[in-house]
């Protein structure tokens, strides 16, 4: 944008995306704990789907 002196309008549609993409940014969840063990019981159990590492995770107080 500032190379060629585009508006952020211009430029995103020249580009094709939109502007609220283009505006986005990612918020840090905080959530890493939970992640960490998310995966460790994936690992684990790896036939296990969502719901039921949701229910596991749930099982050790970690929502």
């Amino acid at each position: 944008m500032d190379r060629h002196g585009l508006s952020e309008r211009r430029a995103c549609d020249l580009a094709g995306l939109h502007r609220s993409v283009f505006q986005y940014e990612k918020q840090d969840g905080g959530d890493e704990a939970l992640r960490k063990r998310l995966r460790e019981l994936a690992n684990e159990r790896r036939r296990f789907g969502y719901r039921r590492l949701g229910i596991l995770l749930a099982r050790v107080g970690i929502e």
